[in-house]
């Protein structure tokens, strides 16, 4: 059983202490990411501003990351380096390394800039989402520039691992970058929603944290049947039998105040 889930906005630019047993390694698809982190250097300010919709600040940093990137910069681990509510779930500086190897060979992380990254793949900071309307000659979009990529490393790492299930825990805009009919994989979402008043709802912040949170679920248990997920019970989730289908796991709790 695989599992995909998102990267982060949110950096955390610093070092970590890692067992020497835990095998550092290089992104799949380096070359395209080269190619393309050579086309995002050559936009100004302004046009990386314009590309994702961020401020002159942000813009101006992520054109410092891409003018480094190739250089002599520091690399950092993937899983570590992503901080933002999805990380803040998955725990990654909590794992123990049976889990981290674990993931090593079932995790996968969808990346704009890097296409697809175990999580002790070293990487360059950057910010590159996937909904951008990038340029290059695969098409307009990173979603021509990834094309059936995702798939075919997902399928790779499907019969390294002998899975038959993909469980997607990222959002629509990453997975949408994944060509559904290459796919040799069931896909199985897990949904987790908040009641309150007798009515349910996704709360994004508290969805992205249970995302990763069910990534490290599946990680710490070394899981590989799709009704175990079913015991994930992480922040007080429960899963809801009668809501859920074959194709999504629905998982309910009370709404937080």
């Amino acid at each position: 059983m695989l599992t995909v889930i998102s990267p982060a906005k949110k950096l955390n630019e610093t070092t970590v202490d890692l067992p020497s047993t835990l095998p550092l390694t290089k992104p799949a698809l380096q070359t395209s990411a080269d190619a393309l982190a050579k086309i995002s250097r050559e936009l100004s300010c302004g046009d990386l501003r314009d590309l994702m919709k961020i401020s002159e600040p942000l813009a101006q940093l992520n054109k410092d990351r891409f003018s480094r990137y190739g250089s002599d910069q520091t690399l950092y681990v993937a899983a570590f380096m992503f901080a933002g509510d999805t990380y803040t779930g998955l725990e990654a500086k909590t794992l123990d390394t049976d889990a981290l190897i674990w993931a090593q060979d079932h995790l996968r992380i969808l990346s704009g800039l890097y296409g697809l990254l175990r999580p002790l793949d070293t990487i360059a900071p950057y910010r590159l989402e996937m909904g951008s309307r990038l340029i290059s000659k695969r098409g307009h979009d990173l979603y021509a520039y990834w094309g059936g990529l995702l798939s075919q490393e997902l399928n790779k790492a499907a019969i390294a691992t002998q899975s038959k299930i993909l469980v997607n825990c990222a959002s629509q805009e990453y997975f949408s970058a994944v060509d559904l009919p290459m796919l040799k994989l069931k896909v199985v979402t897990p949904v987790f929603l908040e009641e309150r008043d007798g009515t349910t709802k996704i709360v994004s912040f508290y969805a992205k944290k249970a995302r990763g949170a069910m990534a490290r679920y599946i990680s710490q248990g070394h899981l590989t049947d799709i009704d175990d997920l079913r015991g994930f019970t992480t922040g007080g989730y429960l899963f809801s039998k009668e809501r859920s289908s074959d194709a999504q796991f629905i998982f309910i709790r009370r709404a937080q105040d």
